[in-house]
């Protein structure tokens, strides 16, 4: 009898191999080659030219077609998110980590979309229905028709799906399906991509919305290959500090959307709740004359949002400093660091420098790079920033400080929550600024080079 090949596979980005290693040579991450039995192929065709296949239909590039009809679920922050709603046919990979609220969100929203009148169906593939049940319980949802089922059988499944006909299927999670094509166990990268590939083709096929909930590994990405990300519409990740109430959803691609857009949500005993208001809530605790706390006025998606930094710059007691960041970027912060000291002749090398962002949020655009350095610096110099006033702007490796996008949107943001003062790059440089700032009572204090700020806040000084 024929042995059956075999084929050894890495669990984190599903490259296979012909033979066990400790490392994998494509993306080298250790012990994570997992043998599984290797898929037979059907004899090659002899030829692909022969007119076996079917044409396909082709279209103009200026051909009109109508917008997708979206389903609202009643939740704006996760309506927002998405785009507008769900929509039709759509595939779409929530992952977040463990605890994070991913289960508990979805089911509010499949209430809310039932309540609508549209069959719901949540499959559970790591709770029993009597604890959703309890859940449900305790947020307020069990009165709506929210069609439960725990089951991991893909086969199952969707032999269900297509006998109920629903309008939304909620899958938590795709790490437990499993399919029986495939000779390898569930939550490999072999049945993570084939589970995840039939749910698509059935969002596609049948018309219905998809939401697929995946865990994430200790680097903050979705486990599994990454063809999963680009086989579905959208993807979706739940952020937060444990610590913390706040809750961030984030697209990282919508083909239905804006990617980068966020939405805000409080962990309450109730479940996941709305935040209107977000630079309200995260400067809700902000000591105003405490040095190293600064405001940033940054833009999250499509909407501006005021947030909190705040650094501490002590001298260190070892004979290597240390850095520590919460909610930004460790090698932007080196960057900051790296100029303050080469450009500006703070000696900051002796010092323990630490920096956070309040209230759980991560920022990632570069226009946070000039409230970082204000932050070090007042915190260096033990001097203050002065009360009601927001920093946005982008510094180089020259020490100039660059203009930014929408910063009208930033400073009328500022106003409203009742600032009055904004340290910017100058407006002779930033064009949109010039065109929408002049539309905010606030005053502007203009910034070219990072020296300059640096003089503003020396010690001798007591602006």
């Amino acid at each position: 009898m024929a042995r059956a090949a075999v084929r050894y596979v890495c669990q984190s980005c599903g490259t296979a191999h012909g033979k066990w290693a400790g490392k994998c040579d494509d993306c080298g991450a250790w012990n994570t080659l997992v043998e599984e039995a290797a898929q037979t192929a059907g004899p090659p065709s002899k030829s692909l030219g022969t007119g076996k296949g079917r044409r396909v239909e082709l279209s103009s590039l200026s051909a009109q077609e109508a917008p997708p009809v979206r389903t609202n679920s009643g939740i704006g922050e996760f309506d927002r998110v998405l785009g507008g709603g769900l929509v039709p046919g759509s595939a779409i990979l929530l992952g977040g980590d463990p605890g994070i609220g991913k289960s508990t969100l979805l089911l509010q929203a499949a209430a809310a979309i039932a309540r609508t009148g549209a069959k719901t169906i949540y499959v559970s593939g790591e709770e029993a229905r009597a604890q959703i049940r309890l859940r449900a319980a305790r947020l307020g949802v069990s009165d709506t028709d929210v069609l439960l089922a725990a089951e991991t059988s893909l086969r199952d499944i969707l032999t269900t799906l297509d006998a109920e006909k629903p309008a939304l299927v909620i899958i938590d999670s795709i790490q437990t399906m499993w399919s029986d094509t495939i000779d390898s166990a569930p939550g490999s990268v072999s049945q993570v991509r084939a589970c995840a590939l039939e749910l698509t083709n059935f969002a596609k096929r049948r018309g219905v919305a998809v939401i697929l909930v995946g865990h994430v590994t200790k680097e903050g990405q979705i486990a599994g290959p990454r063809v999963v990300e680009h086989m579905v519409d959208t993807v979706l990740y739940c952020e937060g500090e444990r610590g913390h109430q706040f809750r961030i959803l984030r697209a990282v691609k919508n083909r239905f959307g804006p990617a980068d857009e966020i939405g805000v949500f409080a962990m309450t005993g109730g479940g996941m709740t709305e935040v209107k208001n977000p630079s309200a809530l995260f400067l809700g605790d902000r000591d105003e004359r405490a040095p190293g706390s600064v405001v940033f006025a940054g833009i999250e998606g499509t909407r501006p949002v005021l947030v909190e930094f705040q650094a501490l710059v002590a001298q260190s007691a070892l004979g290597t400093s240390r850095r520590a960041v919460v909610g930004w970027d460790s090698g932007r912060l080196a960057m900051v660091l790296a100029v303050l000291e080469a450009r500006c002749g703070l000696q900051l090398a002796a010092f323990d420098v630490y920096l956070n962002v309040a209230g759980g949020l991560r920022i990632s655009e570069p226009a946070a790079d000039l409230a970082v350095a204000a932050a070090l610096i007042s915190s260096y110099t033990n001097n203050p920033i002065p009360a009601r006033t927001v920093v946005f702007g982008e510094i180089s490796l020259s020490g100039a400080i660059r203009p930014v996008a929408q910063a009208g949107a930033r400073m009328r943001e500022a106003e409203k929550l009742g600032f009055d003062t904004v340290f910017a790059p100058s407006r002779a440089k930033s064009g949109d600024a010039k065109e929408d700032g002049d539309k905010s009572a606030v005053r502007i204090e203009e910034f070219d080079e990072l020296r300059t700020l640096v003089d503003r806040f020396d010690p001798g000084d007591n602006a």
